[in-house]
C-alpha cells in the first residue's frame, strides 16, 4: 500500500494550511517540524518554502487569517438588512459554524497565540476587537434594555461569555475514535444547543439590567445593587483576548 497522501482538490497552499492547523493543534507548534507538514501534504519539507517562509509564517497565516475571516463574515451577516434580531441570529449561526468546522483553529489560538511575532499578535487582537464591537453593537440593538449607556458593560461581558461558551466546542465535541462523539450529540444537535444557550445568555443579561434598575431605585446604598453585573458570567474567549 502506498504511503503517498491521496490527491486533494484543495490548492496546495490550502492543503498546507489544513495540515499545519491539524498538526499544530494536536502536537503543539513547537512539537511539529516543517518536514512533517510537508509529508502530510505529499511534498518535501523544503518544498513548503515555495508557499510559506517557515513555520512562523504558517502560524501567522492561520491565526491572522481566521480573525480576518470572522470579522469579514460577521460584517456581511450583520448587514443583512432584516433587523437586529435577524442580524444577531446570523452572527450566532456564523460563529457556531466556525466553532464546529474549525475546531483545530480554536485550539491553535488558545495554545499558540503567544508564539506569534509581536506585530502579528497585535494584528490578531485588533481584528478581534473589531469582531467583539460588531457583536456588542448588534446585541444592544436586538435587546433594548442593553442599549442604555450603563448597560454597555453587561452587553460586552455577555458577548465575551458567549464566545467562551461557543468556543468550548473543541473540548466538548471532539471525535473519539470507535465511540462516536464524546457528548453523544451530532453536529446539528450541538449547533441548535449552542444557539439556544447563546440566546438565553443575552436574554438573561437584558433581564439583569431590568432588575438592576428596580433595585437601584429602591436603595442605592445596598451593596448588592452596586454590582449589577454579578449575575452575568464572564469568560475569556479564545478568539477575543485583550491586549497585553
Amino acid at each position: 500500500m502506498s504511503n503517498v497522501p491521496a490527491a486533494s482538490p484543495l490548492p496546495r497552499r490550502d492543503q498546507i494550511r489544513r495540515e499545519a492547523a491539524r498538526l499544530f493543534a494536536a502536537r503543539g507548534f513547537l512539537g511539529v517540524g516543517v518536514d512533517e507538514i510537508g509529508k502530510a501534504v505529499g511534498i518535501s519539507g523544503p518544498g513548503l518554502y515555495r508557499h510559506f517562509a517557515g513555520k512562523d509564517a504558517m502560524l501567522a497565516d492561520l491565526l491572522v487569517g481566521i480573525s480576518e475571516r470572522l470579522l469579514e463574515e460577521g460584517r456581511r451577516r450583520a448587514g443583512g438588512g432584516d433587523g437586529p434580531a435577524a442580524a444577531l441570529d446570523a452572527l450566532i449561526g456564523g460563529h457556531v459554524e466556525f466553532a464546529l468546522d474549525d475546531r483545530d483553529l480554536i485550539t491553535l489560538h488558545d495554545r499558540e497565540l503567544l508564539n506569534l511575532k509581536d506585530e502579528d499578535r497585535r494584528t490578531v487582537r485588533r481584528l478581534q476587537r473589531g469582531y467583539v464591537e460588531l457583536w456588542v453593537d448588534v446585541v444592544r440593538q436586538a435587546y433594548p434594555p442593553l442599549a442604555a449607556p450603563e448597560a454597555e458593560p453587561v452587553a460586552r461581558a455577555t458577548v465575551h461569555a458567549v464566545f467562551g461558551l461557543i468556543n468550548s466546542t473543541p473540548h466538548s465535541l471532539g471525535s473519539n475514535p470507535g465511540h462516536g462523539e464524546r457528548t453523544g450529540l451530532q453536529r446539528d444537535g450541538m449547533a441548535a444547543l449552542l444557539r439556544t444557550l447563546t440566546l438565553g445568555a443575552f436574554a438573561a443579561a437584558a433581564g439583569s439590567t431590568d432588575s438592576t434598575d428596580s433595585t437601584d431605585s429602591t436603595d442605592s446604598t445596598d451593596p448588592a445593587a452596586a454590582a449589577p453585573t454579578a449575575a452575568v458570567p464572564t469568560a475569556a474567549a479564545p478568539i477575543t483576548e485583550p491586549d497585553s
